[in-house]
């Protein structure tokens, strides 16, 4: 009898014991688990043309990286023209990523952050290049399949081209894409006459250039290859323009916040996963 209850009592001690060890261990995993950071919000201030093609490499980037091991921010885009998104980081805006569409916004940001930086890690990075950009002339109302892009200059002395005629462009002194078409007008001496005429009618950003055009609310439109990809447009209704004729349209970034998370996504935008992506939405090939 005394030896049964000596028993008992080993045994309801062994058990009590093996109890605490493990709620031990469980409050070990509950703090740890606590104490284990939150994914941090990536926040990227991005050019108006990459509204089509940025949420499928975000989606790539995200499936690619989607292990338990790793913490994946959370990501959140403002998109905008090149310009404006510029104008609100110098007045503070929190954006980790500048993903500009062409390379002088964010060759500013660097040097003017270099000349103020107070400390080494107050300086941004270097800017980079992520992709180029191709410019076509749209329209949804004037059918340009007799054209090609070495008489795409003809379009504005057709018949179809009247003095009540409209063609959207982008903001040449906010978006690079507007700058470019600009550019491209003046090469055929046209630029002066149409503007003259009030024939162009400036948009704030591509998109906007691309939503006129594609509403029917202006003749044409110059806008991004990649938005016509993204839209599946007919033949008939664009030309692409020979990348020769206009300036490259090569879009930089910057890092803004120099964090591993805004690291790791810009190297996997320069990655063959990302740069696939853009040449599959009708961007050229970086070198």
């Amino acid at each position: 009898m005394v030896k049964s209850l000596a028993t008992v009592c080993v045994t309801a001690c062994f058990l009590l014991s093996l109890n605490a060890c493990t709620q031990d261990k469980d409050a070990n995993t509950t703090l740890a688990a606590d104490i284990t950071e939150p994914a941090q919000i990536l926040r990227i201030a991005a050019a108006a043309n990459l509204s089509d093609v940025l949420p499928h490499i975000i989606d790539s980037y995200q499936t690619d990286n989607s292990s338990p091991a790793q913490n994946i921010s959370e990501i959140e885009v403002t998109y905008a023209s090149s310009g404006k998104l510029y104008a609100q980081i110098k007045a503070g805006a929190p954006y980790d990523i500048f993903l500009s569409a062409n390379q002088d916004f964010p060759a500013k940001l660097a040097d003017e952050n270099s000349a103020g930086a107070t400390s080494e890690e107050r300086k941004l990075t270097k800017p980079f290049t992520y992709t180029r950009g191709q410019l076509a002339l749209y329209s949804v109302t004037k059918p340009l399949n007799n054209f090609t892009p070495t008489s795409l200059g003809d379009v504005f002395t057709s018949a179809d081209f009247t003095q009540d005629s409209k063609v959207a462009i982008a903001n040449p002194d906010l978006a690079p894409y507007g700058a470019s078409a600009k550019a491209y007008l003046q090469s055929q001496n046209i630029y002066d006459k149409l503007n003259a005429q009030k024939v162009l009618i400036q948009s704030e950003n591509i998109g906007q250039a691309f939503q006129y055009a594609h509403t029917g609310s202006v003749d044409y439109g110059f806008v991004a290859q990649s938005q016509l990809v993204a839209i599946k447009a007919k033949p008939e209704q664009f030309i692409t323009l020979l990348p020769e004729s206009y300036p490259a349209i090569l879009q930089d970034g910057i890092i803004i916040h120099n964090t591993d998370q805004a690291a790791d996504f810009t190297d996997y935008l320069r990655s063959k996963a990302g740069q696939q992506h853009f040449l599959q939405a009708g961007y050229l090939a970086v070198q």
